[in-house]
């Protein structure tokens, strides 16, 4: 990770794109249509389709001996600004999660757009970090980027140690969530993307995200509510599924 170069990041069009589109995932059919998206897929051969593993349910300690502290596992959640990071790391954190959230101002204006849907008074200037305990085997350490272009030199960093991440998006703001995409292809760490439902529903399908997204098939793509702990724990499950299944794929490689 350490050779990993900062994403290339495009400078955002006012209102980013009002509609994009792309594929789904988990039995919903491929859309088509004109929606601006990413120029297309990386070109190396993608590996084989994501299938999630088993569920198993972990052991007890013997008697008599000490249960082994957890492991820790690093998560990034990434993606463009204003899409809920931050609030996906505060829903599910079992801490008061550490943010560095400051005031936008006026000088801003034009440079960082939310959305209408918005009413964003704040923006995260560093990163955001929170943990939670998924069983007593298993910690993850959530490390949220910030998302402005400007601070595009801090994913590096950020990434260093990461097993995989969580790529949020927008479904209304689809090219906001390109330069997280590209940043994640090119250092090879698995990641999900999870589409944030504003207000319960998407602007797009699945299918259609998919297809504008130009991302294979055995990335996973979700939808989840970012304001509702047990979504993003879902969302984070898969996150962990699909580092797994990349792991052993590795092993037996």
């Amino acid at each position: 990770m350490d050779s990993v170069r900062s994403p290339e990041w495009p400078v955002a069009p006012l209102g980013g794109v009002a509609a994009n589109s792309a594929a789904a995932r988990y039995g919903m059919s491929s859309g088509t249509g004109p929606i601006v998206g990413r120029a297309g897929p990386p070109s190396s051969a993608p590996p084989p389709p994501y299938q999630p593993p088993s569920a198993t349910r972990a052991s007890p300690p013997p008697v008599g001996r000490p249960a082994a502290p957890p492991v820790p596992v690093k998560i990034l959640v990434a993606g463009g600004f204003g899409v809920g990071k931050t609030t996906t790391v505060g829903a599910i954190s079992e801490i008061a999660p550490l943010t560095t959230e400051a005031e936008m101002t006026t000088a801003g204006i034009g440079v960082d757009d939310p959305g209408a849907r918005s009413s964003k008074t704040t923006t995260t200037v560093a990163m955001d970090f929170g943990c939670v305990t998924i069983d007593r085997s298993l910690k993850l350490y959530l490390f949220g980027t910030p998302g402005q272009s400007r601070f595009g030199f801090m994913w590096d960093d950020l990434a260093r140690g990461a097993l995989g991440a969580l790529v949020v998006v927008d479904s209304a703001r689809l090219d906001d969530c390109f330069p997280a995409i590209d940043f994640f292809e090119r250092a090879g760490l698995p990641f999900v993307v999870g589409v944030n439902a504003f207000d319960g529903r998407l602007a797009l399908e699945l299918g259609e995200i998919r297809w504008a997204l130009a991302i294979g098939d055995h990335v996973p793509l979700v939808q989840f509510d970012a304001r509702d702990r047990l979504s993003v724990r879902d969302a984070l499950l898969v996150v962990l599924d699909r580092a797994l299944d990349r792991a052993t794929r590795d092993r037996r490689a």
